[in-house]
């Protein structure tokens, strides 16, 4: 059975909206929350990637950077 918000469902058909239109549209709106969560929790992780790179590319920089100090000064 597909996910359907009740108190949705319960608005469209105390509106007068048909059942089976009002059922319909309860699930696509459940659905449309489930896929906006799914998609938030993958854009958190491309963020904890971002995150890690900028780290890496910092430490990266700094090597290039001590190594460039010490080819000058020696």
């Amino acid at each position: 059975m597909p996910i359907t918000l009740t108190k949705t469902y319960a608005a469209f058909v105390a509106a007068g909206t048909p059942d089976a239109r009002a059922r319909e549209a309860a699930e696509e709106i459940a659905n449309f929350k489930h896929r906006r969560s799914g998609i938030k929790s993958r854009l958190q992780n491309i963020e904890g990637d971002i995150r890690l790179v900028k780290w890496m590319l910092g430490v990266v920089m700094a090597c290039v950077a001590i190594s460039l100090v010490k080819s000058l000064i020696g």
